[in-house]
């Protein structure tokens, strides 16, 4: 049986029939993945509108700690960071997606996207600790290129510790939705000829691609480093095959709703 979050029962619910369960590593791909992360909070109950930020964070499980944690980012005296100092810390939603496909069928109404999709949500609380801060601190700046933290002048300074804060959210439930594969058009549609002859349907791929690395006007290395190189070869190959291949899969089946179903 797939692992859980505590207080999620299913981990997600989908109206397709073989996307109604992703299990926790499923999710946490999607988030660490996921290049810009959007959290959502409210800065003030007596006015509750929800603030969205973009913000850089990664899933990672502390070795101290008896489960996987998001860690998020930010700078010391941002409103989200005062917030969060205080006790019990703040509410919080995370979100991310990833698009891989624009999913072209016979009619407008049946338009889609092929797309990978995570929500979490918790409590965020700041890091004091100094060892789990720069242990955060590394997750994170890995999570933009793997072994860059390795690769430059560590560790950080007095000043960079004081004015980096991290917020660690425990993550109380998470869903995922993901949708995969070919076309699907209504069976009204589909006995049209005259449709199905002036029509074209079919899935544009989509990824985001890292082009050739370009050197900053200060810097003195004249090769891109091996970390570097491998990173962006390795990561435009894994995109593109993979919204290459979601492209090939069968459409999703739909489940048939039941009488007192919403949605």
């Amino acid at each position: 049986m797939a692992e859980t979050y505590p207080k999620e029962t299913p981990n997600t619910v989908n109206r397709y029939k073989h996307q109604a369960t992703y299990d926790v590593s499923t999710i946490h791909t999607i988030v660490n993945t996921t290049p810009v992360l959007h959290v959502s909070f409210v800065p003030d109950p007596s006015t509750p509108v929800p603030v969205v930020l973009p913000m850089i964070g990664q899933i990672g499980h502390y070795p101290s700690d008896h489960e996987p944690h998001c860690y998020l980012h930010g700078y010391v005296s941002s409103r989200l960071m005062n917030l969060a100092a205080s006790p019990p810390g703040i509410p919080l939603c995370v979100a991310a997606t990833k698009l891989d496909g624009l999913v072209l069928t016979l009619t407008p109404n049946t338009h889609n996207y092929n797309y990978r999709s995570a929500i979490l949500h918790g409590h965020g609380t700041i890091v004091d600790n100094d060892e789990e801060k720069l242990w955060a601190m590394q997750l994170v700046t890995n999570s933009v290129v793997p072994a860059r933290y390795e690769n430059t002048r560590v560790p950080p300074d007095n000043a960079e510790m004081q004015s980096t804060r991290i917020l660690k959210m425990r993550i109380e439930s998470a869903s995922g939705k993901v949708r995969e594969g070919i076309p699907e058009d209504e069976r009204k549609d589909m006995k049209r000829e005259d449709v199905l002859d002036s029509v074209w349907t079919g899935v544009i791929p989509v990824y985001e691609r890292l082009e050739e690395p370009v050197g900053g006007p200060y810097n003195r290395v004249k090769e891109v480093p091996e970390h570097v190189r491998r990173f962006v070869d390795g990561e435009n190959a894994r995109r593109w095959t993979y919204a290459v291949e979601a492209v090939r899969k069968p459409a999703p089946v739909k489940r048939v709703k039941k009488e007192n179903d919403e949605g």
